[in-house]
């Protein structure tokens, strides 16, 4: 399929029974042959690692992703469970423990409402609700407030949002950005999240750069220069995600190997996530944005190559398969 653009593809001689076996062998007798865990399930599909998982259960009538959780631990515990769910799965149960921790986390919450499509965010409130017995809406909007609660739950409302381009409104939502921020003491951000949250990817892009050609600056630094906080970082992925997905993870990604130490979490969340989406234009965008590639920048991270990381890097190549 020559519009796919995830790294990850379907193993072409794949075989759900031999690959259950494979795993069975490598978590028998003592000690557990990692690699082998590690070089089958990053070179098979999502769809794939679901027949695999069907297959070891019927044939040795135990669940695939607790076996391997006995077996494994630490952060390539997580990252081979998280290779293991249905991606929608994956987002709910995401969302689900950036909501019920202790506290809230805002950057997951901002990442994955403002980075989906709007069949995706459809697709994620009903597993949501069938996997935590709860709405996903109540949940946000009982541990978050503020205008950041009201664009979050915006983001969730895809069946309002407008579709495709509205010619005769381009110019109109950008001189009304403009007004509700640059343009009057204090800010209007009703007006802002209205207009970033109720329309298309492919419209709010011409209204940025009306925007730009209007008022000569980036809404970025209008917004950035009107809201603080985890407003701002919304309004920011929002804007990000309209103008190019794969660039916007691919400077999350960046971000997450920049900081004192290494996000692991956020490293695995999106290499994860992208993986079967868009990684070849994530990778593309990192290139370009930054000069290096992303497989060597994940490499250079850990000079002792871990588990973890060796997973990330196939991942990240697709080279298996």
């Amino acid at each position: 399929n020559a519009s796919y653009r995830g790294s990850v593809k379907d193993f072409v001689h794949f075989n759900a029974k031999q690959d259950a076996e494979v795993l069975h062998k490598a978590m028998k007798g003592i000690g557990t042959d990692e690699d082998a865990i590690l070089m089958l399930l990053s070179s098979r599909s999502n769809k794939q690692r679901q027949e695999v998982k069907a297959a070891y259960k019927k044939t040795y009538g135990k669940d695939l992703v607790s076996a391997l959780k006995s077996e494994l631990g630490g952060l390539f515990e997580m990252l081979i469970v998280a290779l293991m769910t249905p991606p929608i799965s994956y987002d709910a149960s995401l969302l689900n423990k950036a909501l019920k921790g202790v506290g809230t986390d805002d950057d997951v919450l901002i990442e994955i409402l403002a980075s989906r499509t709007c069949a995706q965010i459809k697709e994620i409130v009903k597993v949501y609700k069938k996997e935590y017995g709860g709405k996903l809406e109540k949940d946000i909007v009982g541990d978050t407030s503020g205008h950041f609660q009201k664009l979050l739950v915006i983001l969730l409302q895809v069946n309002k949002r407008k579709k495709g381009v509205d010619e005769d409104r381009i110019e109109k939502d950008a001189e009304e950005l403009f007004a509700a921020g640059q343009g009057k003491v204090g800010t209007d951000e009703e007006k802002l999240i209205n207009i970033l949250g109720n329309r298309s990817h492919e419209h709010l892009r011409l209204v940025f750069d009306a925007f730009k050609k209007l008022y000569g600056n980036d809404i970025e630094e209008s917004i950035e220069g009107e809201t603080t906080g985890n407003l701002e970082n919304l309004m920011l992925a929002v804007v990000k995600c309209a103008k190019s997905v794969p660039a916007y993870f691919a400077e999350a990604l960046y971000g997450s190997m920049r900081r004192a130490g290494t996000d692991e979490k956020t490293l695995m969340r999106i290499m994860v996530s992208r993986s079967e989406e868009d990684m070849l234009d994530i990778r593309a965008c990192f290139k370009k944005m930054y000069g290096v590639s992303l497989y060597n920048t994940i490499q250079v991270e850990w000079t002792s190559l871990s588990l973890f990381n060796s997973t990330l890097s196939f991942i990240c190549s697709g080279a298996m398969g």
